[in-house]
Order: structure tokens, then C-alpha cells, then sequence
């Protein structure tokens, strides 16, 4: 390892991480669109669905063989650091991945949308529009996975994506730091002794073999359950 001085540049973020970052967002937002619009647009809304779900599965598998600061063990801070964090007791290692609260809200992220998508898999309108899974599952949990698709799950993804957002301008307006360039450009400063991430051909091969068999994992589910 070498000595990073300031104003040094380590590439946090590899490649594979920041086309996930961005396509989940567009996603999302398509998905939010198309469920106002309603009608027709619902089959893009499916399709949306489909394609959330293979990027939570892509990014659940890069979470464990990802770059250094991908990886969940990079950022799997305790509650006892993310309250210390939250009181002003931080540490510079800590700004230079996901810090504790951002950490946090990541993990929130992941699991309210995979819980979000697997509801939509199982939701039922009763008029046009049915999840996938609705035929395999009782009445009762269908109505539960419709109530919570529609009235709390949708909730919750605005409540965090507003939260993300606040964030974002909290470290823009008063700490002066901009979060969005390293999720464009992957690298950040460092003033410590650390590593960058690996991105390489290699790695991000490695990526597009998993994006793959998620891909291949979703389309499978779709065919086998429809």
C-alpha cells in the first residue's frame, strides 16, 4: 500500500457498482411513472419490476466478490458506531467508502426494495394487473402483499430516497463535499494510508458474468411462473 497525501485519488467506487448506482435510480423513478400513469403503462411497470429485481440480485452477489468499498464488510458498521457517528465521533476512514449512517441507509435501501419488488410479485388489483406469484399464493397473503405494495412499501422507498437526497445535499451545502462526482467517476480523496477499489478487466467481467445469471435467474422465474 501506498501513502496517500492530500489531494490523492483512490478509485472507491468500480464501474460495475456506479452502472448499478444510476440504473436502479432511473429504474425506480420509471417505475413510480409508470405506476401514476396506470393502464397499458403497468406492463412497463412489470417489466421495470423484472429489472430491479435482477439488479438487487446482481448487487447482493457484488456485495461479497465486488471492489474494496462495495463489499458489505467494508461498510457493515455496528448500531454502537453509527450512533457515535451520528453525535460527531468520526474517524477519517469512515468518509472514504459508505460512512455509518450512509451505510445504513443502503442496507434500508436493498431490503425495503427486494421487500417492495417480492409484494409487487404477489400484489393483485383485482381489475387487470396481477404479480407473477399471485396463482401460487393464498388470498390472504395476496391481500396483505397488495396493502403493503400499495399503501406502505412506496411510502417507505420515498421516505429513504428523500432521506438520500437530503444527505447528498447536507455533504454538498455544509460539508462541502460533493457525493455525486465519485458515483460518476469513481474516486475520491484520501489523506490516509489506504486501498482503491480493484476495477479492471477482470473484475468487471466478473460483474457482467453475474449480471447475466441474474438476468438469466429472472427471465427463467418469469417463464417457469407464467
Amino acid at each position: 500500500m501506498n501513502i496517500r497525501e492530500p489531494s490523492t485519488f483512490i478509485k472507491v467506487w468500480d464501474l460495475p457498482t456506479r452502472i448499478f448506482h444510476w440504473a436502479l435510480a432511473l429504474a425506480v423513478i420509471a417505475l413510480v411513472i409508470s405506476a401514476e400513469i396506470g393502464g397499458d403503462a403497468m406492463v412497463w411497470h412489470f417489466r421495470l419490476g423484472y429489472g430491479v429485481l435482477t439488479l438487487l440480485i446482481f448487487r447482493l452477489v457484488w456485495g461479497f466478490v465486488g471492489g474494496k468499498w462495495s463489499r458489505f464488510n467494508s461498510f457493515n458498521y455496528p448500531l454502537k458506531t453509527v450512533f457515535s457517528y451520528a453525535r460527531g465521533e468520526r474517524s477519517p476512514a469512515q468518509e472514504i467508502g459508505h460512512n455509518p449512517l450512509g451505510a445504513w441507509s443502503v442496507f434500508a435501501m436493498l431490503f425495503f426494495l427486494l421487500l417492495q419488488v417480492s409484494t409487487g410479485l404477489l400484489s393483485d388489483d383485482e381489475i387487470a394487473n396481477a404479480g407473477l406469484l399471485v396463482k401460487f399464493a393464498s388470498s390472504a397473503l395476496v391481500n396483505y402483499a397488495t396493502f403493503y405494495h400499495k399503501a406502505i412499501g412506496k411510502l417507505v422507498i420515498f421516505g429513504l430516497i428523500a432521506m438520500h437526497i437530503a444527505a447528498i445535499a447536507h455533504h454538498y451545502f455544509v460539508k462541502k463535499e460533493n457525493l455525486i462526482k465519485p458515483m460518476i467517476m469513481g474516486f475520491k480523496p484520501a489523506w490516509f494510508e489506504t486501498l482503491s477499489s480493484q476495477d479492471n478487466v477482470q473484475t468487471r467481467f466478473l460483474a457482467a458474468v453475474i449480471c447475466a445469471l441474474a438476468v438469466g435467474f429472472v427471465f427463467l422465474m418469469t417463464r417457469l411462473a407464467g
